[in-house]
């Protein structure tokens, strides 16, 4: 494995494998230089190449004595910890962060959850549709008349998930110079979802900005922030709120005269939208490209996977990456002087641990 280079290099994490938002921290982590050892089953092998890059594998019985003695052993030299096991699964194997906080005291525990390390659901099973679905996040999205529509996975394990864990990480690690104490990181995704649904709290007296499904602005009810298909079947995606970047959407569109006025008037949405979606199947997604890209109607073309990154902004923007004939995405965020890397994964995390022992 190359040598880690990025701001975080030098920072020593011990990740716990599993699934989710779990392997994404650990990932942002190492793609800014930190030195990852992930803690495996043994005869487990990876799983994903990309979000499972740049780490030291380690294999480890965690019933076992040696296993125990292992993984102490290597927290005892690490800065930061990451486990997504349900509650009381890391004390019951005496791994647990009084445990092993007490020989590291500066270690950063953190642990990543669904519902979080208490409350009555704590013990409970989950995944990310249940998450979204009691924070109010999941009622926000689809269309009205319809059953809730999963965002994928993207709401809940990764945005309120993932990185709001390695947010807490880097806080506590900054409190962390001050005090010269490690704490425990309890990062539940019901929380990061319900701190991601801040905005709506804060503008709920707003009939524009509801978030009940169909009726929000931001949620596909506006004709001017939707996606529409175009002749040849593909769609493309508007954004034109403000009324300057409407007028030139309409202009260049050419869209009928009548639907200047009244743009911000929710009767007149649906039959709005209804007009947009003739004239966009008028021509196909590149010949609307060609009419609106670049300029401020606030337009995209709706991409799909494999077809982003043959983008041109996103090719210059350098958002995959080619490693080892896999294509990866870049790390980010970007920094002037210490940029991150994608990096290969190696068996060698037990040579890493005993180089941290004896480096203290």
């Amino acid at each position: 494995m190359s040598q880690p280079t990025g701001p975080l290099a030098g920072l020593r994490v011990l990740e716990f494998a599993g699934i989710g938002p779990g392997p994404h921290v650990a990932m942002l982590l190492a793609d800014l230089g930190a030195e990852v050892v992930r803690i495996d089953r043994p005869g487990a092998r990876p799983t994903n190449p990309v979000v499972e890059r740049a780490r030291h594998r380690l294999a480890v019985d965690l019933k076992s004595d040696e296993g125990k003695a292992a993984i102490r052993a290597a927290a005892a030299n690490a800065d930061v910890l990451i486990e997504g096991f349900r509650p009381g699964v890391m004390e019951r194997l005496g791994l647990g962060p009084d445990a092993l906080m007490e020989a590291n005291p500066r270690l950063v525990y953190a642990r990543m959850t669904g519902w979080g390390q208490d409350g009555p659901l704590a013990q409970a099973a989950g995944h990310d549709i249940n998450y979204i679905a009691i924070t109010g996040a999941l009622a926000a999205v689809g269309k009205a008349g319809e059953t809730a529509t999963p965002p994928q996975n993207l709401v809940g394990d990764f945005g309120g998930g993932s990185m709001y864990c390695a947010f807490g990480i880097m806080a506590a690690l900054y409190e962390r110079e001050r005090s010269g104490k490690g704490q425990v990181v309890d990062a539940a995704i019901v929380d990061g979802a319900t701190s991601l649904m801040s905005f709506f709290f804060g503008v709920r007296q707003l009939p524009h900005l509801s978030t009940e499904r169909g009726k929000g602005m931001l949620g596909g009810a506006a004709h001017f922030y939707r996606c529409f298909r175009c002749a040849d079947g593909k769609e493309i995606s508007l954004g034109s709120i403000e009324p300057q970047f409407y007028a030139e959407m309409l202009a260049r569109a050419g869209a009928p005269a009548e639907l200047a006025e009244g743009q911000m008037n929710p009767a007149n949405w649906d039959d709005y939208a209804e007009r947009l979606a003739a004239l966009f199947l008028t021509k196909t997604q590149a010949e609307w490209c060609d009419l609106l890209e670049g300029t401020d109607a606030c337009f995209a073309p709706v991409l799909g996977i494999d077809e982003a990154r043959a983008h041109p902004h996103m090719q210059a923007r350098g958002a995959y990456l080619e490693h080892d004939g896999i294509w990866h995405t870049a790390p980010a965020p970007r920094f002037s002087r210490t940029p991150g890397a994608v990096r290969s994964s190696a068996d060698d995390g037990a040579g890493v641990v005993a180089r941290w022992a004896e480096a203290g």
